[in-house]
């Protein structure tokens, strides 16, 4: 890859990294911003969190999650 046309991607990510940071949100996500949407963006990530858990730790050992 040319150096110019990595230096152009780069600049590219940063710009949209910090307009995500900012609140700007360059792109919009799968999901609508409002309503009932980030409550269920937030139990589908942690339900796999806890799937993630269960299959990462051995099998006589217990996890609980404070929910």
């Amino acid at each position: 890859m040319h150096a110019d046309i990595h230096f152009q991607l780069h600049t590219l990510t940063a710009t949209e990294l910090h307009r995500e940071a900012a609140g700007g949100h360059g792109r919009p996500g799968p999901l609508p911003a409002t309503g009932t949407a980030p409550a269920l963006r937030v139990r589908l990530g942690w339900t796999l969190v806890e799937l993630g858990l269960r299959l990462a730790t051995p099998a006589h050992h217990s996890i609980r999650l404070a929910a």
